[in-house]
């Protein structure tokens, strides 16, 4: 009897309320038909049952299951042009990198063959004055020709120190530049920064412990050229926020002061990163 009324359930639709009113309305009538029959029919009026209609709506498991599939596709999908993208930015960066050190790699070189070649140079340079002494030595006496080695040794120790006064203030004009650089780069990079956290409006999913990594390419007028997401967050409303700060913010125009080799080197193509982390969710 269970299996049967399970079937029902399961089949037709009708849920347990319905079975149990139509059981109850057949009692009554048969009741009544029996005491009309008994008493004559001027014992009893019959009295109208009150229709009842039920109607149970369940979804066709066929379509749920085919809308279930439908999402897990359209997950897998989302993550597999996610690896892409991720594939291709980092064989992108290993790219650039590996360009960036065959280019050092060959600066290195040229400064090995021109130090070789100014020491070749320089050596020839030496061993023709040093004949050029010789041959003029030899004609003079013995005094003559210690004296004039004397005054070659003081010579060579003497250019060997103007060398070394020489290349200490090459070092140390080198290293003023260097941390004169330096500064700009930073001082540039904190306008950058100041600028996008101004017009940066987190959206209300945003939750510490989110990073989303954006990388911008801009001109030496400090116009945006593009802007394209690294790494995300994982949220979508999260990136979609940082990519709308970097428009807001640009153009940077403090950039055009900058010297045209370090905006190349340190602001044609740029990494920022976005963090919530002063949430306090």
């Amino acid at each position: 009897m269970k299996g049967t009324y399970n079937n029902v359930v399961i089949y037709n639709g009708y849920p347990l309320s319905v079975v149990i009113a139509v059981t109850f309305h057949s009692v009554i009538l048969a009741l009544l038909l029996y005491l009309q029959s008994s008493k004559g029919p001027e014992a009893l009026e019959l009295v109208q049952p009150t229709v009842v209609k039920a109607l149970l709506i369940q979804e066709n498991p066929q379509v749920a299951n085919e809308r279930k599939r439908l999402e897990r596709r359209q997950q897998q999908q989302r993550a597999r042009e996610q690896e892409v993208a991720q594939q291709a930015a980092e064989a992108d960066r290993q790219r650039r990198e590996q360009e960036q050190a065959d280019a050092r790699a060959e600066e290195q070189r040229k400064a090995r063959e021109l130090a070789s070649l100014r020491q070749r140079q320089e050596q020839e340079r030496l061993d023709t004055e040093r004949l050029v002494r010789e041959r003029e030595e030899q004609q003079q006496r013995d005094e003559e020709l210690r004296r004039q080695r004397e005054l070659a040794e003081a010579q060579r120790q003497q250019e060997v120190r103007d060398r070394e006064r020489q290349q200490e203030a090459a070092d140390a004009a080198a290293a003023e530049l260097a941390s004169s650089e330096f500064e700009m780069v930073q001082s540039g990079t904190a306008i950058i920064q100041q600028a996008v956290q101004s017009v940066w409006s987190r959206p209300p999913s945003a939750r510490n412990g989110m990073r989303a990594i954006l990388q911008i390419r801009m001109l030496p007028t400090g116009e945006l050229v593009d802007v394209a997401i690294t790494e995300s967050s994982g949220d979508p409303a999260f990136d979609r926020s940082a990519e709308n700060a970097v428009y807001s913010a640009a153009p940077f125009r403090e950039l055009q002061a900058l010297p045209i080799n370090l905006f190349n080197e340190n602001f044609r193509s740029l990494s920022l990163i976005f963090q919530p982390e002063d949430l306090l969710n």
